[in-house]
């Protein structure tokens, strides 16, 4: 559909829309055009991807529409709708001392009473009460308060200090399957050109496809966990999943291994495999743009340089290099922790015995109270991960090992289409789609009695929510591990309950699925090899010594 085609159709929905008073503005056009697309008037055929178009038919009816007036500000490629006033239809008048009403000027006040003598038309247009709470405003101060509405100048440099240069965020297509992008893009493709011999039928962001198994049933729509289902078998594919028991017995010759996990009914149950829709990336070589535009974005990216802003350089008040992950292999409960030194983070997922089937071990309540975690920590703050029961039990042990939570942080889990979670793995009566980390500092008081809180920790630089993807069992968001990070820089931190895919530059992890030691700090080596002779850890100038 043409833009002059398409200009009545959003002009007519957007006066049904602002009629109803469903949008107050000011607002942006995305939301103004999200707002549309979802009213459930007339259909609109525009999607969230067509924002260019639907800005440039709102410039063309800020300068004349039938219905009223919209006052718009642009500011680089934001376009913001500032205020808005509407004018309805009335029917004629019989009475023969109908006025015509006029707009009060501020500089003609002593006109007003002779225009209002004047006879009017047998129809009139009448305003009706503005949108807009910004109404009375002058359209300078309609101005200064977009400005109040848009980050400060230290939020933006925050964000651009802190923006990942290597860019491994991919932006996921709308329309899912190339299929469908490419039906969706058809009408706009342009046409090959000698700068452009291949014109592309598809945009550049990431697509699925559907696996359409023996046993998949496409009506049941699309299961919440996809490629991390325990009942698909592309889950066990996963180099960072230890095999299933169930996959390492005996099989007759082409069987079907299929792990009957938690997406059919609770693992170690003999039930069918998950009947919903899974999905995997659908990704070819010629995706993504040629390879000139690639390289070009790379170079552009290797020479973008963030701000710098000064937000403190953490407990040890200097810079320091960060050394490469370490990890340590062993049991938890009966590992000597006095070895390992003091730590500034403390960070722990514990396997909390929630009462439900787990792929993995337990401990019980008595258990994690034992804990020895006083001893880690002289000053810091401790991360700790709850979800259902365990996050009464989770503030009982922050009591007992002598903290006080000072703040949560929520993780809400989405599946690999940006899509919330519905059927959670845990949860007795409501399917969790979210898990919680409380935030505690070591309760030390000082000379008033007052909680003391380390001076070197940052406050102020994040939200205390996440959204991002499920991956393997137990493994956290990586935007976690850099919001600690950005909170307290450098010093000394800890995981406990790590598994492999936790190990991080900077941090030590715990647990007993981590493999051969491999410790770089020299003084935690020396330590740890006199408490403990016989094991072979790996330090540096073992990894230095092996055959490459």
């Amino acid at each position: 559909m043409t833009e002059d085609a398409l200009k009545p159709v959003i002009s007519s929905a957007l006066y049904s829309l602002l009629s109803s008073s469903s949008v107050s503005v000011p607002t942006t056009s995305l939301k103004l055009l999200a707002k549309l697309i979802s009213s459930g008037h007339k259909p609109l055929p525009l999607r969230l991807h067509d924002l260019p178009r639907f800005q440039s038919i709102l410039e063309s009816l800020s300068l004349d529409w039938d219905h009223g007036t919209i006052t718009l500000l642009r500011d680089n490629s934001e376009l913001t709708i500032m205020d808005v006033n509407l004018l309805r239809q009335n029917q004629p008048t019989t009475s023969t001392s109908s006025r015509k009403r006029k707009r009060v000027d501020e500089d003609a006040e002593s006109d007003t009473e002779a225009d209002n003598d004047q006879p009017g038309d047998s129809e009139r247009k009448e305003a009706l009460p503005t949108v807009s709470s910004l109404s009375n405003l002058s359209k300078e101060m309609k101005e200064v308060y977009a400005m109040l509405q848009k980050p400060t100048a230290k939020g933006r440099l925050l964000a651009e200090q802190w923006r990942s240069i290597n860019s491994s965020f991919e932006p996921i297509c709308p329309h899912i399957t190339k299929d469908d992008c490419a039906k969706s893009r058809r009408p706009f493709v342009t046409l090959a050109s000698p700068s452009n011999p291949h014109p592309r039928s598809i945009c550049d962001r990431v697509h699925f496809r559907p696996l359409i198994r023996p046993h998949t049933d496409p009506t049941l729509g699309h299961c919440s966990y996809l490629n991390t289902c325990y009942s698909e078998p592309t889950y066990a594919q996963s180099p960072s999943i230890p095999p299933l028991p169930s996959n390492q017995l005996p099989r007759p010759p082409g069987a079907l291994s299929l792990p009957s996990g938690l997406g059919a009914g609770g693992r170690g149950k003999e039930k069918a495999p998950c009947r919903y829709l899974h999905y995997e990336v659908d990704w070819d070589e010629g995706d993504g743009g040629s390879a000139e535009a690639q390289a070009w974005r790379n170079s552009a990216r290797a020479r973008r340089r963030p701000f710098q802003l000064e937000i403190g350089l953490g407990a040890l008040g200097e810079e320091t290099k960060i050394l490469p992950p370490q990890w340590l292999n062993c049991d938890l409960r009966r590992f000597d922790y006095s070895v390992l030194g003091k730590f500034h983070v403390i960070l722990a997922d514990p396997p909390w015995d929630i009462h439900m089937s787990l792929p993995y071990g337990t401990m019980t309540d008595d258990e994690m109270r034992g804990m020895p975690i006083p001893m880690l920590q002289d000053e810091g703050l401790l991360f700790l991960w709850v979800t259902g029961r365990a996050m009464e039990v989770g503030r009982e042990c922050l009591r007992v090992w002598g903290y006080t939570r000072i703040d949560e942080l929520v993780w809400v889990k989405i599946n690999q289409l940006q899509r919330l979670i519905r059927t959670g793995r845990t949860g007795h009566w409501l399917n969790h789609t979210k898990e919680h980390m409380l935030v505690g500092v070591k309760t030390v008081y000082d000379a008033d009695g007052n909680l003391k809180f380390p001076s070197w920790v940052n406050r102020g630089l994040d939200t205390d929510v996440v959204v991002s993807e499920v991956r393997e069992t137990s493994r956290k968001p990586d935007e976690v591990y850099e919001i600690i990070e950005r909170m307290c820089p450098g010093g000394r931190k800890v995981e406990i309950f790590g598994r492999k895919h936790n190990a991080r530059p900077g941090w030590l992890t715990l647990g007993n699925q981590l493999g051969a030691d491999q410790i770089f700090e020299e003084e935690l080596l020396n330590r740890i090899k006199a408490r403990y002779p016989e094991r072979a850890i790996n330090g540096p100038q073992t990894i230095a010594a092996a055959p490459r």
